[in-house]
């Protein structure tokens, strides 16, 4: 299956094989990353993102099958991210595949980009539904109870913003440049964790949603009362970010694993799922390790290429979704919206985050 992703600020293309016993071969990869092109504004400028998808898709559509070593009569099909994200990126890669399967009659697959993401464990380790994920970056966060390929119910969600984007405003507030979540955490490693005392949004409460807004004026105002800061000040702001956005994390997502076994009561082999950006913060992961522990679950990461976005879990949802459901129709239309749990409750300030 050939896969293609361009909802944000990677363009990537991916061929992905099933082995015999049921996981995955990742048979060539390509992503190439725009963030030099994004670092002077500090975040993602979605017209930049569009015209470099525009750019250079078909060419590293041609390297992908070229490193597999195959030709498009080897495909089962064609796999693009048709949402949700970046309209312009979304549409780029949509409107490519849709072309390459309509020449080569090959099936065509419009995929979900957070199923993507949560069917990767499939992919890398041969892990099957039920699991919990926890999908966090810097368009999203969220808790997934995964209940089988294409059925999924929420437990949780940002009410604001994404955990990624609050890192990026974070470095971006004091001049650590972009993308923020390694600089942050870079800095962190230098840092006084206890020395501010940040508020961890959410703790206690008996849902499973995230917030992180009050957590941001807090690093604001902490930043704004030193003038000037030090390099020491900085490392200790960015240290007490990172705890207290671990500790809410991992209150969240004890919370979430009380929902999913609830939903799944006989499931004895209970596995946390963390995806996304944020979750190659190692700070994060050693907090989720022990939440993990003291809960009886199991924690499994995907390596970091697969945390960020690229094309081989879009081509590996599609191999999942080849097996259970007719290809899509050419008519399939791309989504800067598209929630995982069609029935969950949409939150009002979190567009496409919810």
């Amino acid at each position: 299956m050939l896969g293609i992703e361009t909802s944000c600020d990677e363009t990537a293309a991916s061929v992905v094989a099933r082995k015999p016993g049921g996981s995955g071969e990742i048979v060539s990869s390509v992503v190439l990353s725009q963030t030099a092109l994004h670092a002077p504004y500090g975040g993602v400028v979605p017209e930049i993102a569009a015209r470099s998808h525009l750019a250079h898709l078909d060419r590293l559509v041609e390297q992908a099958m070229s490193e597999a070593k195959c030709s498009y009569d080897d495909l089962s099909g064609i796999a693009a991210t048709a949402g949700p994200g970046l309209i312009g990126g979304v549409l780029t890669g949509l409107m490519t595949a849709k072309a390459i399967a309509l020449a080569t009659g090959k099936p065509f697959y419009g995929i979900n980009h957070l199923e993507g993401h949560a069917l990767t464990p499939g992919l890398t380790e041969g892990l099957r539904p039920p699991y919990l994920i926890l999908l966090v970056s810097g368009g999203h966060t969220q808790l997934v109870s995964v209940d089988d390929v294409g059925r999924y119910t929420r437990l949780g969600t940002t009410i604001d913003d994404a955990l990624g984007e609050a890192f990026d405003k974070t470095a971006k507030l004091l001049g650590l440049g972009y993308p923020g979540g390694p600089a942050v955490e870079h800095a962190a490693a230098d840092g006084n964790p206890r020395r501010f005392k940040f508020p961890v949004p959410m703790k206690g409460r008996d849902d499973c949603n995230f917030s992180v807004s009050g957590l941001k004026t807090a690093v604001r105002q902490a930043a704004t009362t030193i003038q000037p800061l030090e390099a020491a000040d900085v490392a200790d702001i960015c240290a007490g970010f990172q705890l207290a956005a671990c500790e809410a994390v991992a209150d969240r997502v004890q919370r979430a694993m009380a929902g999913f076994q609830e939903l799944h009561p006989g499931v004895e082999h209970r596995v946390l799922v963390a995806s996304g950006g944020v979750a190659a913060n190692l700070a994060l992961r050693e907090c989720l390790e022990r939440t993990c522990a003291q809960a009886g679950f199991s924690l499994s990461v995907p390596p970091v290429a697969l945390c960020t976005d690229n094309a081989a879990m879009i081509a590996w949802a599609g191999l999942e979704h080849a097996r259970r459901r007719e290809p899509d129709a050419f008519t399939l239309s791309a989504r800067a919206r598209w929630p995982l749990d069609a029935e969950a409750e949409p939150q009002p300030f979190a567009g496409v985050k919810a």
